[in-house]
């Protein structure tokens, strides 16, 4: 069930698209998390390549996701704000063991250097590789989940940055998970087809292309 009264989460909105969804991976971990505890949300779109001035005053930053605790104040970093939602809603439970809860932490800055990578020589595709194989290897022991059957915090983490590496790499660089890489595969397959992703995940592929295309560029 849902709560009764509903928490505010500011996000990123589409780049060009104010009214729609945008390609923020962090947003999207803390909208999977309240969407996995059933918990009602009120999402706010920012703009940022026009934010808001009531946002600037909860965000001095400009960073986003920021939500509104019960104290009234906001708070950013989707690390901190998984915590929070945690301890508030402990039901149902999605803490990680210790033992696990980095698990697949380093397939995303794997896959930025390789996607940025100007040198096919550089050893990025093997780093990212070798990192997708501890976490096949890892899923084979102890899957479908990282923590078993059912879903928990490192999974919401791990879900938006391998579909920005999906869609990222298979657009620039025409790459995609290789398939003797099974446990991944299914893995993200089923992270994808939950609801709780279908219902957080950016508008379009198109705008995750286009946050990622300056760095590729630059």
């Amino acid at each position: 069930m849902a709560t009764e009264s509903s928490v505010e989460v500011c996000v990123k909105a589409a780049a060009g698209r104010p009214d729609l969804l945008g390609d923020c991976p962090f947003c999207q971990r803390v909208l999977l998390t309240l969407e996995e505890k059933n918990v009602k949300y009120e999402m706010k779109l920012i703009d940022l390549s026009n934010k808001p001035d009531w946002f600037m005053k909860i965000s001095p930053e400009g960073k986003v996701p920021v939500l509104k605790y019960d104290d009234g104040s906001w708070h950013a970093d989707s690390d901190v704000i998984a915590q929070y939602l945690e301890e508030k809603f402990p039901n149902p439970s999605l803490v990680t063991p210790p033992d696990f809860s980095s698990v697949g932490s380093k397939i995303f800055p794997s896959f930025v250097k390789f996607l940025k990578s100007k040198d096919s020589n550089d050893g990025s595709e093997q780093a990212l590789i070798d990192e997708l194989n501890a976490l096949n290897e890892h899923l084979k022991s102890h899957g479908p989940f990282v923590n078993g059957e059912k879903i928990s915090a490192v999974d919401l983490s791990l879900a938006p940055k391998l579909y920005h590496m999906k869609i990222a790499l298979n657009h620039f660089k025409a790459w995609s998970v290789p398939e003797n890489l099974t446990y991944v595969n299914n893995y993200m397959n089923a992270l994808f087809g939950r609801e709780s992703f279908k219902n957080t995940m950016p508008a379009g592929e198109e705008y995750v292309i286009a946050g990622w295309k300056p760095k590729v560029e630059a």
